[in-house]
């Protein structure tokens, strides 16, 4: 694919937005933790959690004296080829979204850690999406390869962030607050970057110190909808309540202090803005919590471009409609591909090369799906391109195989890791 001033600008306009969604805790100020009389102890997990941890450093750096910097230590866990090199806190690497044998072993390291507490020190946590599969440990009762089975299901089905993230707590010694279970008396201090829709903090990375409002019937109701295949074992301890959750009004949550959100969807959203009218382009954000089937929502996308184009007639320049949220692909067993080339794909099948409709839709995080791409960008000349090249854009959708289609156009958006999780992105532009 050639750039030209239009794929250009979405480039430019996608790099401005993924760098406003990074974790800065420099921009906490005066709102910085504060350092204790003992040792600060830094946990976390997730795919933004090694430039949380870094930020962290950066801002200690700058807020503490070298001697009460000495006093950090701690251990975080993201997704392999996301580490960052720290100086007080290690960051190690495991599997996401299933976990492996390196997450039971990272969370254990955790533990460890917290196994040294003592009342004058304070933990501060750092979590963002990905935390989830990489911050495993299993309830009593409940095994490992449990957990993977039923976490592999659960990403097939088409289940919301919320839906899933429901079922993990229940099924885990440590989230949905029972990490604070393991932090003694000494002062807990939770950041996050956040993935989910509405920004709910028990939500982030299975909320592990907060407070959880949902319960085993819930849990249950999930995995009964989505068809999960579960062992008896674990269902009667669903529905006998021993897997349940910390609730609020619990005293644990006494030591702790609200969380803090470090980035959201809404920062990308907000630079996305600031940027597209600093170049000319009129933006509408239409949503940042848009939720559904990627192909699904493709299309109803390209209906929404293809109405608001003929009202682009009235304004005297281009236009630009913002979205985020978290789209999901359900099925999809085999195939190449994310939910935003999924999203993307669809997009243009129902745009059908309308002129001077441009899009790109890709992962914050830099991996769509599994695949070791972000997502991709659409132009109108690729439905030209895809007949000359014998790519049926239906058939491509029904294999789920959109990244193929993309990576043959040359369309396809290779970021690396982006240090930062606030789920999708997408922008389409009138001309």
């Amino acid at each position: 694919m050639t750039e030209d001033k239009n794929t250009s600008f979405l480039n430019n306009l996608l790099n401005v937005s993924i760098e406003a969604a990074k974790p800065n805790f420099v921009a906490l100020n005066e709102n910085f933790p504060r350092p204790v009389k003992g040792r600060t102890i830094v946990i976390g997990a997730g795919k933004a959690s090694g430039l949380m941890a870094k930020s962290f450093e950066d801002a200690a750096n700058l807020y503490w004296s070298p001697e009460e910097f000495a006093q950090i230590e701690g251990r975080v866990i993201t997704r392999y080829g996301h580490a960052i090199s720290c100086e007080r806190i290690k960051v190690t690497e495991a599997a996401h979204p299933v976990s492996d044998d390196m997450g039971e072993v990272g969370v254990q390291q955790i533990l460890d850690l917290l196994n040294t507490l003592k009342s004058e020190d304070q933990v501060i946590c750092l979590f963002s999406g990905g935390g989830s599969a990489l911050m495993a440990l299993p309830a009593n009762g409940v095994s490992m390869e449990d957990k993977k089975d039923i976490n592999k299901q659960l990403l097939a089905s088409g289940a919301t962030i919320h839906e899933m993230n429901c079922v993990r707590r229940h099924l885990s010694k440590i989230k949905g607050g029972g990490l604070l279970r393991y932090c003694g008396n000494a002062k807990v201090s939770t950041y996050l970057v956040s993935d989910v829709t509405g920004d709910d903090p028990s939500v982030i990375a299975s909320g592990p110190t907060l407070p959880d409002n949902t319960t085993c019937k819930d849990a249950l109701e999930v995995i009964d909808r989505f068809k999960i295949q579960v062992s008896d074992k674990i269902r009667q301890k669903l529905i006998s309540g021993e897997l349940e959750t910390l609730k609020p009004g619990n005293p644990i949550f006494e030591r702790t202090s609200e969380p803090v959100i470090l980035a959201s969807s809404g920062d990308m959203l907000k630079a996305a803005e600031w940027y597209s009218r600093l170049k000319g382009v009129t933006p509408i954000i239409l949503s940042g919590a848009i939720e559904g089937e990627a192909k699904e929502v493709g299309a109803a996308m390209a209906n929404i471009a293809l109405e608001m184009a003929k009202i682009k007639n009235d304004h005297t320049g281009p236009l630009l409609l913002l979205s985020g949220g978290e789209t999901t692909v359900s099925g999809a067993k085999s195939g190449r591909g994310g939910r935003n080339t999924e999203f993307l794909l669809s997009f243009a099948n129902a745009i059908n090369g309308e002129s001077g409709v441009y899009a790109i839709a890709v992962d914050s995080d830099g991996v769509d799906g599994s695949e070791e791409s972000a997502g991709g960008i659409y132009t109108p000349e690729m439905i030209s391109e895809a007949k000359t090249s014998n790519l049926s854009l239906s058939n491509i959708l029904k294999s789920h195989n959109s990244a193929l289609f993309f990576e043959k156009l040359g369309a396809l958006i290779k970021s690396g890791p982006t240090g930062t999780n606030v789920n999708d992105f997408r922008a389409i532009l009138l001309t």
